[in-house]
């Protein structure tokens, strides 16, 4: 069952997201296995996201490479908000 996963990081600035996709593209993780779908959306001037994950698993093991990129940039990506999927609609 795919998982929705919703993010409200602390000090996510458009920029430091910017830096953090470059770093996970460099660090061979810009697609990761198991990631269905990745929204970056701007509130206030920060960055918050909403993934949609194949599984718990494939998440936990971005996010082995996706937290320390964040705790280096000052970023603090804080708990996701975790919710089964029970329907996408394309287009």
């Amino acid at each position: 069952m795919a998982l929705g996963m919703y993010f409200r990081p602390s000090s996510f600035t458009p920029a430091r997201y910017d830096d953090t996709i470059k770093r996970l593209e460099a660090a061979g993780a810009g697609a990761p296995s198991g990631r269905l779908y990745h929204v970056a959306l701007e509130a206030d001037g920060q960055i918050q996201v909403l993934d949609i994950w194949d599984s718990q698993e494939s998440f936990e093991a971005f996010g082995a490479t996706l937290v320390p990129i964040m705790t280096e940039l000052g970023a603090d990506p804080g708990e996701p908000q975790i919710s089964p999927v029970h329907n996408i609609i394309k287009g």
